[in-house]
């Protein structure tokens, strides 16, 4: 089996649209969470909160032509790649044309623009602004495919559309067809645009935060008073390379990925079940060969949720004990969907390599029927440690648990 490790990186975020700004925005302890007065404005939609990502300025070589097939979600995804493998020395590289690169990329869905194109006609009778462009800015492949179709690769493509667990099932896979000498490089990583629906559908099943008039204290993931989640957006995209393949160009390295596990639950399509979290997180060390010990902190998925915070903690308490580190990160960016899996691995990364782990915001007094873990609250955290874990879980029973090693 081969190695495999990380070799670029790149993100946009509502910290911010390069790596050394949103990692110094985490030093700072404040979330980018904001009221957005669109939301107000939506009759029966009980949350104002959202974290966008910041807005971005796109290089002139990104004309019309390039845009057309790419509705937001794309052109995230697709600009994040560019900068991921200009990070890694690989943009323009004949690697990436030869059939030894591949796609693996996620996001919940397509660009809702094409969405409202596209079936607008059942309710208007008539075609209206649907164009050729339009499926291609929708379908659910359509972060993967642009990313492919901009940088010409001819490798393998892993669309990855489930939702939470989008951007970690994509590196979890792209991790896989490295180790099994199917590619040299994979693009991997996940996005998601901000869209009024997205935040409609947690707040008809009553999962998102009111606390409307104070942004700065949701969400609260694990608190006895968090009240939901909040809707972010971004894009974070990695690559992944062979070890062999990246030592040989002398390229820097991030981390390596050493664990993957990935299962459903089986049971409900929106209850999280512990049980098979907990399965997940063994299936990760087994694959890496490590005991729950060898892990120095983890990164919870960490909603804020009532059900998800309680069964994900307990699960991870039933695996780890109580005293390996954890903290969750979507305190500072809300939950970003098909984008969370990939944007926390690189933050997971990034801290690992610090020596310095973000707390958890907003977590004062953890619920008692949350699994008792060493929770990270109120102040960042020194923690020497050689590996991490970043947990991320999805509607459908869809979990992933991804583990990263130093590289010394």
């Amino acid at each position: 089996m081969k190695r495999v490790v990380v070799t670029g990186m790149g993100l946009i975020s509502s910290l911010g649209n390069d790596l050394g700004t949103a990692k110094n925005r985490l030093h700072e302890l404040k979330n980018a969470v904001r009221v957005m007065p669109e939301l107000a404005d939506i009759n029966g939609l009980n949350t104002h909160l959202a974290a966008p990502a910041l807005d971005f300025t796109l290089p002139e070589h990104y004309t019309r032509k390039v845009l057309r097939t790419m509705g937001p979600v794309s052109v995230m995804s697709v600009y994040t790649a560019e900068n991921a493998l200009a990070d890694a020395g690989l943009l323009n590289s004949p690697v990436l044309t030869s059939g030894r690169t591949g796609v693996a990329y996620g996001s919940s869905f397509g660009s809702a623009e094409g969405v409202a194109d596209f079936f607008a006609i059942h309710h208007t009778k008539a075609v209206g602004d649907i164009t050729s462009f339009s499926y291609l800015k929708l379908m659910p492949q359509t972060a993967a495919v642009n990313i492919s179709l901009y940088f010409k690769t001819v490798g393998r493509i892993i669309p990855s559309g489930t939702a939470c667990t989008s951007g970690s099932l994509a590196i979890g896979y792209a991790y896989e067809a490295i180790k099994n000498g199917i590619q040299d490089v994979m693009i991997a990583g996940g996005a998601e645009e901000f869209d009024i629906t997205q935040v409609a559908v947690f707040d008809t099943l009553y999962a998102t935060s009111t606390k409307n008039d104070h942004p700065e204290l949701s969400p609260a993931p694990f608190d006895v008073n968090r009240d939901g989640l909040v809707i972010g957006s971004g894009a974070g995209t990695l690559i992944l390379e062979e070890y062999e393949h990246a030592v040989a160009r002398g390229a820097k390295i991030y981390a390596e990925i050493v664990g993957f596990g990935s299962n459903t639950d089986g049971m409900h399509a929106t209850q999280p079940n512990k049980e098979t979290m907990a399965k997940c997180m063994k299936l990760a060390l087994d694959s890496a060969d490590l005991k729950s010990d060898d892990i120095g902190y983890i990164n919870m998925h960490g909603t804020g949720t009532v059900h998800g915070d309680i069964a994900e903690s307990c699960a991870t308490e039933s695996v780890f004990g109580t005293h390996t580190p954890a903290s969750s990160l979507k305190s500072y960016v809300g939950h970003t969907l098909g984008a969370c899996g990939a944007l926390e691995s690189i933050w997971s990364i990034q801290m690992m390599n610090d020596g310095w782990f973000a707390p958890t915001l907003n977590l004062h007094t953890p619920d008692e029927n949350c699994g008792h873990l060493d929770y990270i609250i109120e102040t960042g955290r020194n923690i020497d440690t050689n590996y991490v874990m970043n947990n991320n879980f999805a509607f459908g029973g869809i979990n992933t648990s991804l583990i990263f090693k130093k590289v010394n």
